[in-house]
């Protein structure tokens, strides 16, 4: 009992993700283009490296979710734990089932009783659809784009993405995270980096791509070291 609390603990602190508690913007009010006039190629917006992750991962079909299901998992060693989750991204109506119990609120009511699932659930969807936080929390960080840069785990030569969070807002505020990508914007490994120190907190791999509707999701994530794994089961994304 005492190692699966330590796990759970484990779980909740290895990733948190510092989205605001206020409702994500929806993409057709962030980005999309809305002069219904033909514009020039001169015109266009040039994507910044975030936007062109998120739109490698699927962004563009974003506003089409109407439902998002999936089960998080985390094994070490003989150890096993989940949680699974609904959302309804148009309502942000959430529900955590664990083997305890099942929980339901409205991310727009925060109190007492929800705060704790919605931590949780802050935590799971960032590694979830973290490439799509890229353009959610946009006014939230600051970011760095180098071209070249050796990838922690294959120590390959890739692109990297540095973003680190303001220190207001959000659980856990001024995190950083290291994304690295080739040519096609699709993350391979990642760095995460609490309270922006030096040293990785956890390093693990972006893989086992699944496409869900148009939406593109790395179901599993191996760390570099211990065996440790966090990976994705049951994901259900219903579209409009």
């Amino acid at each position: 009992m005492k190692k699966l609390v330590i796990l759970t603990s484990l779980a909740l602190l290895c990733i948190a993700c510092n989205t605001n508690i206020k409702k994500e913007k929806q993409y057709d009010e962030d980005i999309e283009i809305r002069d219904p006039k033909p514009i020039s190629d001169n015109q266009k917006k040039i994507p910044t490296t975030a936007e062109a992750i998120a739109h490698a991962n699927g962004l563009q079909h974003w506003n089409k979710v109407t439902e998002i299901s999936f089960t998080y998992n985390i094994d070490q060693d003989s150890l096993h734990y989940e949680r699974s989750w609904n959302w309804k991204p148009k309502t942000d109506i959430v529900t955590l089932i664990s083997p305890k119990d099942t929980t339901t609120y409205n991310r727009a009511q925060i109190d007492s009783t929800s705060i704790k699932a919605d931590q949780r659930f802050i935590n799971d969807k960032y590694w979830l659809l973290a490439p799509f936080n890229l353009t959610w929390d946009s006014k939230s960080f600051t970011s760095k784009h180098q071209v070249k840069a050796i990838a922690p785990i294959s120590n390959t030569q890739m692109q990297k993405l540095t973003i680190v969070y303001k220190n207001d807002g959000g659980y856990t505020p001024g995190d950083a995270y290291d994304f690295y990508f080739e040519g096609d914007f699709i993350i391979k490994e990642w760095v995460f980096r609490q309270k922006n120190q030096k040293e990785p907190s956890i390093i693990t791999s972006w893989e086992d791509y699944q496409d869900f509707n148009g939406i593109k999701i790395a179901k599993m994530h191996k760390q570099i070291e211990g065996n440790r794994i966090l990976y994705f089961t049951n994901i259900k994304i219903i579209t409009q």
